[in-house]
């Protein structure tokens, strides 16, 4: 295991290091402490006498993936109604830390949690080193309107919020109406200890009574949420899936969207021009079309699962094509028997490939440098550069020419998160 103190880890292969710059055919990736220590072809890197020296000639070595979007309940249905009201919520925390552990050996050091309490208290175990599980950056609790995508609409309002709940949920929100309650809102998921606020600025697909079209908080009610992370050195991340919401969010200076089912002219204008991140989630909207009616996803969910999934696929082929950053999430929150969830969240690096017509460079660096910028971390993650955090994986195959690869975690033969050793299978 490589960590403070202990002698450097070279790794030698192929290197991806998602700069923008083509792959190092012989190169090399220096780990020393936490910190990557140098990069380049293997006669321009100085290798230490002291060094470990892992020669993966037939690997890539490349960052550690993160996953921009995705949530850790615990649910193995997709009756996210009734589960979550039978189960144990210690059975559901139980287990959220398999799921995260499968996520890691999958190649994923980092996940962006956008919504839910669990990943949020789990967040001091992984940093602590009590469970494996990738680098845990959460929301906790998500801001909704009252009759907005993060109300459950069958229940009463106060079993819904947090703070007045009866219930322990997964995904218990805050309910506000107003720039006052939304502020005060911000300031109580703040007070949580959350890395960033998650806010519903249009409706969705899984919420019963509103539709993705519907444009959710007021541009006054968003303001109020974006000065009080701005205060407090965070950031805002959108769930918008209209072209009314998607637009109200960039304007207000939310730069990461997530979804964007109907984003049109107006909202891919003002995302170049804010330089926003989009989080397409392609991933889950397939998972709830193969796999939901037989694991119990409500009707309403299925029906517009079926509606949206071509439209989401042809705007985010759109707004592909005329240049916007993309990311990659999958908005995975539950995973039944048999189905291909946590642990294949290579999924959405596919998706990209397949269905918008990215190259898979292209995808690769939504999986890494793009999504490291949805997670704050732009300025240390996401890339092999000197002096960033040693996030880094060794790859047996070319996901390079074929990203398929990834979807099976035997091929991920090594994997080091911050400097130490998680993984590895040579």
């Amino acid at each position: 295991m490589s960590k403070e103190g202990s002698k450097p880890l070279v790794l030698c292969g192929r290197v991806f290091t998602a700069t923008g710059e083509p792959p190092i055919e012989n190169g090399c990736v220096v780990v020393e402490g936490d910190r990557i220590r140098d990069v380049g072809s293997r006669g321009s890197v100085e290798i230490p006498g002291s060094a470990e020296v892992l020669e993966l000639r037939d690997h890539t070595i490349m960052p550690g993936m993160i996953d921009a979007h995705i949530h850790f309940t615990g649910l193995r249905s997709g009756d996210y109604i009734k589960e979550a009201l039978l189960t144990p919520y210690a059975t559901l925390v139980a287990r959220a830390i398999r799921d995260l552990e499968a996520v890691l050996d999958a190649g994923f050091t980092t996940v962006v949690d956008a919504g839910g309490v669990i990943a949020l208290q789990l967040r001091q175990a992984e940093r602590e080193g009590t469970i494996r599980a990738p680098r845990i950056v959460a929301a906790g609790y998500p801001i909704s309107q009252t009759f907005g995508h993060g109300d459950v609409h069958y229940l009463p309002p106060e079993y819904v919020d947090v703070r007045t709940t009866k219930l322990t949920q997964p995904f218990a929100s805050l309910l506000c109406d107003g720039a006052y309650e939304c502020r005060k809102a911000a300031r109580y998921v703040l007070r949580t200890g959350a890395d960033f606020i998650k806010v519903f600025t249009t409706g969705g697909v899984a919420s019963q009574l509103d539709r993705p079209e519907y444009p959710q908080m007021t541009r006054d009610e968003l303001e109020a949420i974006v000065e009080e992370a701005r205060r407090a050195r965070r950031f805002v991340h959108a769930h918008a899936e209209g072209a009314e919401g998607i637009v109200n969010a960039l304007e207000v200076g939310i730069t990461r969207i997530a979804h964007a089912i109907y984003i049109d002219s107006d909202g891919i204008n003002l995302a170049k021009e804010k330089n926003a991140v989009v989080i397409p989630t392609l991933s889950v909207v397939k998972l709830l079309i193969e796999k939901g009616e037989e694991s119990g996803v409500p009707p309403w969910a299925l029906e517009k699962s079926r509606e949206v999934y071509q439209i989401h696929v042809n705007s985010i082929r759109r707004a592909y094509r005329e240049g916007i950053r993309m990311a990659t999430g999958t908005d995975f929150f539950f995973s039944p028997p048999g189905a291909r969830v946590y642990g294949y969240n290579a999924l959405e690096v596919v998706a990209l490939v397949k269905d918008i017509g990215m190259e898979p460079r292209e995808a690769l660096e939504a999986a890494t440098r793009n999504a490291a910028y949805v997670a704050g971390l732009e300025d240390r993650a996401g890339q092999l550069k000197k002096g960033f955090v040693a996030d880094v994986i060794a790859v047996r195959g070319n996901p390079l020419s074929n990203p398929e690869l990834l979807l099976d975690s035997r091929n991920v033969s090594i994997v080091i998160k911050q400097g130490r050793i998680v993984k590895k299978l040579i």
